[in-house]
């Protein structure tokens, strides 16, 4: 995997476009709360679909969904899309999809959004996965400085949690979510794994899909290309009651603690909680002696696209 290039800096009073490219909206109140929030810090939040549109459990048609992403990557006036709410439904917009627009801006988002991020990433554009419209007014203060400060050109500081054994490998970050992720295995735009650092989270899987995910990878040989994991968030992983089962925590253990990589969990990222923001894309350090994630450039140092 390349180093992407990050997209020139937002700053307040930039124009910002609003798309569903996944799910559609079960409530308004917490979305609006995500557009405050944007709004609260200065920028142009500009929502220009009806936001209650779905499709099944879509946001739209495939067609109607294509067109709001297209619109925002060519509008010459907006800086940057704020992704609404994940579910399901982005890859299903990359059959024959190009990126094309006319200057590279940046994508936030997580959860199903990480299908764009990845294709965003193999043209050589950075993306973030980070909270949507539809969680980021829960974020504590410090995830949201954290957030701002990267799309804004500030210095990011390491994350800290638990680290697995003793060793250390530097790599090109990737935040994914792992079901989304390993859906995309086999197709175009499975990103290349080597020298990756891989960050991985996810929700609402039992501890035997986790358990059926890993190993397809492992048996894809793409485990042996990575540099390092780090792990965030498994939230509403817990097994069936009364049905006999290891715990989610202990299926990553098996599935992972052997890979002679350095490895680091419960790191604050994910659904169901805190979720720091993590560039796409990016040369990063995963020291499990230390139990850090740190980013090895700051953003004004990373190279940015005229």
């Amino acid at each position: 995997m390349e180093v992407c290039q990050v997209p020139d800096f937002l700053k307040p009073g930039d124009r910002l476009r609003v798309v569903l490219p996944s799910g559609a909206l079960r409530e308004r109140t917490s979305f609006e709360q995500g557009v405050e929030v944007w709004r609260s810090r200065g920028y142009d939040i500009d929502i220009n679909f009806e936001v209650e549109r779905r499709w099944g459990y879509l946001a739209g048609t495939d067609e109607q969904r294509r067109q709001q992403l297209f619109e925002a990557l060519y509008d010459p006036t907006c800086r940057g899309i704020l992704c609404g709410r994940g579910g399901w439904g982005c890859a299903r917009l990359l059959e024959d999809w190009h990126w094309n627009w006319s200057s590279p801006k940046w994508l936030i988002g997580f959860s199903d959004i990480t299908s764009l991020l990845l294709s965003l990433a193999q043209q050589g554009v950075s993306g973030v996965h980070g909270p949507l419209l539809t969680t980021i007014s829960n974020e504590p203060v410090w995830s949201l400085q954290r957030l701002f400060d990267w799309v804004e050109g500030r210095p990011l500081p390491p994350l800290k949690a638990k680290g697995w054994n003793q060793r250390v490998a530097r790599g090109v970050l990737l935040p994914i979510n792992l079901t989304v992720a390993t859906s995309l295995i086999g197709t175009p735009i499975q990103p290349d794994f080597n020298n990756a650092i891989l960050a991985i989270e996810d929700v609402g899987e039992s501890p035997y899909r986790i358990d059926r995910m890993l190993t397809q990878w492992r048996l894809a040989g793409l485990l042996k290309q990575i540099k390092g994991i780090a792990i965030g968030r498994f939230s509403q992983c817990d097994a069936p009651v009364h049905i006999p089962s290891f715990t989610v925590m202990e299926v990553l253990r098996d599935r992972l603690g052997d890979l002679d990589i350095p490895v680091v969990s419960d790191l604050p990222f994910g659904h169901d909680g805190v979720n720091a923001a993590l560039p796409m894309g990016v040369m990063a350090e995963l020291d499990a002696a230390q139990g850090s994630l740190t980013l090895l450039s700051n953003p004004g140092d990373a190279p940015s696209i005229a």
